[in-house]
């Protein structure tokens, strides 16, 4: 009996050194893993969740597995996807890459499929076309070196990691960078890419007290080079109708110093410009800016009211194309920001699906198509719905929430409370840290690389040289129960 109760003591004695032993020894791994994470710059939430973060990428390959039966499916979430945001990472990482046995795609009503051409050109027989010239008739016309573009995101909304990263990203893959309504950083300038400087209602940047333009400071942002363009915002997807907004939380010394505003007082823009009440006052303002600017001048909008449209065409027709703004920005209604209110979010403006080629139309009718370039932005982030955007008419497409995916975003939907996981939609330095801008500008350039050379390849696989060259003809709009229908059919091309 002594024995046995010798063996029970020892062997207590044992497993608890053994488990004094493992838990130490799980202690030492948390250290050398806390060390590793905090340190390295790849990985977002695994530097600013050190250890922990290391489990979304376990749990999201079990879910691969887990989600048919408990989670939604790859395609089903919204404001976008898995699919679409796994795709993203993926290619921003590494480029372009081919995947395995079969789409996973829905074909419901309204989904659009290309029209490959039978006898396809051969690698090397494409001929090459340079995007097209905007603002051939101003003093500093500007010849863009892609079809595809970083949309607007101002510095306010973004970090400045994030906006450092795009801007170098930007000039490593020669696209622009639009700045977004919070005038033009220093972080913008710094990777000296080429900028888009957008204008929004409150004039951030130029502007009087009453948001009325200050000529002057327009003047000097504008003797920098790399400011190309100015985009006069009128309107978003995400609020149209409404001025931008920028939480108090947000509004720093540095950014009330840049936009020229009350530090930590909210920035709400004014509902519409305030020289501007209607067609007319509208293109006086777009002269003015030009003049002053010497930049091609465009304007960025939400179609809603078709009337307002063709109003604003008529008093361009009136006083001559020279008036016209050199550029139209369109935006859909469900276009994202990173606040606004849900009312308009959800029920505000004509979706891209329907304003393009609308606009495109109208524009082509009142015989201003070679004169106004058209712009196309609004959930555009994957190589199919930008090649769809050059069906329709577009001559460029940009996107913002496509570049945010490639610098890490989750959507993890807070933007609006200063406490975004990666980094990117925060001013709190504890979230900064884990958003490095020399890599993440490194996804940028392979995002916008890779949608490039998909787009080039769905233009290609339809028997075209380039995407510009894609017409209606060349899209098909699966119908329910029924053939599908060519895009030409729903908007007859009426450029072709």
């Amino acid at each position: 009996m002594d024995w046995f109760l010798q063996f029970i003591s020892t062997s207590l004695i044992f497993f608890a050194i053994l488990f004094v032993a493992v838990i130490g020894l799980l202690v030492v791994i948390f250290v050398i893993f806390f060390i590793i994470d905090i340190n390295q710059t790849k990985d977002s939430v695994r530097r600013n969740y050190p250890v922990f973060g290391r489990f979304r990428s376990f749990f999201a390959e079990l879910g691969t597995f887990f989600r048919q039966y408990f989670f939604a499916m790859d395609r089903e979430e919204m404001p976008f996807n898995r699919a679409e945001r796994d795709w993203i990472h993926h290619v921003s990482k590494k480029g372009s890459e081919t995947v395995p046995f079969g789409s996973t795609r829905r074909l419901g009503e309204g989904a659009v499929i290309f029209a490959n051409g039978m006898f396809p050109k051969m690698e090397g027989e494409h001929e090459h076309s340079a995007p097209k010239m905007i603002g051939a008739g101003s003093a500093r016309p500007y010849q863009p070196k892609s079809f595809f573009n970083i949309s607007a995101m101002s510095y306010g909304s973004l970090s400045r990691p994030a906006i450092r990263a795009l801007s170098h990203g930007a000039k490593m893959g020669e696209c622009w960078l639009n700045t977004g309504e919070g005038g033009v950083s220093p972080y913008h300038l710094e990777g000296e890419c080429d900028l888009v400087y957008q204008l929004g209602t409150a004039k951030f940047g130029c502007r009087n007290d009453d948001s009325t333009l200050n000529e002057d400071l327009l003047a000097k942002i504008c003797e920098n080079p790399n400011i190309k363009m100015i985009e006069l915002k009128l309107s978003q997807g995400a609020k149209p109708g409404k001025g931008g907004i920028l939480p108090a939380v947000k509004v720093t010394e540095e950014i009330a110093k840049i936009r020229g505003i009350p530090e930590g007082k909210s920035a709400i823009s004014p509902n519409r410009h305030v020289e501007a009440k209607n067609a007319n006052e509208l293109l006086d303002l777009i002269a003015q800016i030009r003049n002053v600017s010497g930049r091609p001048t465009g304007i960025k909008m939400v179609i809603g009211n078709l009337s307002t449209l063709d109003d604003f065409i008529a008093a361009i027709k009136k006083r001559g194309a020279k008036s016209a703004p050199d550029f139209i920005t369109l935006d859909g209604g469900d276009g994202g920001t990173g606040a606004a209110p849900m009312p308009l979010i959800d029920n505000m403006g004509l979706t891209i699906r329907e304003s393009l080629p609308t606009t495109i139309d109208a524009l082509t009718r009142a015989g201003l198509r070679d004169r106004i370039c058209v712009i196309a932005t609004g959930k555009l982030i994957t190589p199919a719905e930008v090649a769809w955007a050059f069906c329709a008419g577009a001559d460029f497409v940009s996107s913002a929430r496509g570049f945010m995916f490639a610098l890490g975003c989750i959507q993890a939907m807070k933007c609006n409370q200063n406490t975004c996981p990666t980094g990117i939609t925060t001013h709190n330095k504890r979230y900064q840290r884990g958003l490095n801008p020399q890599n993440k500008a490194v996804r940028v350039k392979k995002y916008v690389g890779t949608m490039r050379y998909e787009v080039e390849m769905i233009a290609h696989s339809c028997g075209v040289d380039h995407p510009n060259a894609l017409t209606r003809n060349h899209a098909l709009i699966v119908q329910t129960g029924k053939p599908s229908k060519p895009f030409s059919h729903i908007y007859p091309d009426m450029e072709k």
